[in-house]
């Protein structure tokens, strides 16, 4: 059996929840972040093999989604034993991993650790509808009602839900004002959601809080 690469992580699956308090375990508050659709083959050697004006010690590098950027992920595979020699921890954080592809295949086979986390809890539709609806008129309301269900949801799965209420909302009002605003505003926070560091379920009670005055 081939010996297991160490510093190179795969994280995949629909619990997002878990797989960033993994990142956080592995990596502490700070680390680089790369998305994977910015990356491309001709950027591999110096992102693992180079150094960083930034880092202190050892280079901590998550990237988000590499695999669905088809040339780079190839590249990467092809090229698994050169990287794999790199002094900096890195992560894959992928949403989904096709596992069929000979890419993948190629670097499961190299050694890459891969751990699949799974969302136990589905996320209650009824609850988010809900929770929005209240928004709509009391934003404090809503955020108690949230507080009370959160750490059995995934925050991305329900902010996705909330835009879809949104966007039902906005089908029957095409002309409406607010549902034109209230649109804009969750593009922003879908935004922060994917660029800051901030804790996902901050920036959904934040929504909340200013919905019914947007």
């Amino acid at each position: 059996m081939r010996k297991a690469i160490v510093g190179i992580r795969i994280y995949t699956g629909d619990d997002r929840v878990k797989i960033g308090e993994q990142v956080i375990k592995d990596f502490g508050e700070e680390y680089e972040v790369f998305e994977g659709e910015n990356l491309d083959r001709e950027s591999l050697p110096s992102l693992f093999l180079g150094g960083s004006l930034f880092a202190v010690g050892k280079r901590k590098i998550l990237i988000k989604d590499f695999s669905e950027n088809t040339d780079a992920w190839n590249s990467f595979a092809e090229n698994i034993e050169m990287l794999s020699k790199s002094d900096a921890d890195v992560i894959f954080w992928e949403t989904k991993l096709d596992k069929r592809l000979a890419s993948t295949k190629a670097v499961v086979k190299a050694g890459v650790e891969t751990r699949e986390f799974k969302l136990v809890n589905p996320v209650d539709m009824k609850a988010v509808f809900n929770i929005y609806d209240v928004a709509l008129r009391d934003g404090e309301k809503a955020v108690k009602e949230l507080e009370i269900i959160e750490t059995k949801q995934d925050p991305y799965m329900f902010f996705g839900l909330m835009v879809s209420q949104a966007l039902k909302k906005m089908e029957w009002r095409p002309r409406g004002i607010k549902e034109k605003r209230v649109l804009k505003e969750l593009a922003v926070v879908d935004m922060q959601m994917k660029s800051t560091a901030v804790e996902p379920w901050m920036l959904v009670k934040s929504f909340l809080l200013r919905l019914s005055a947007i």
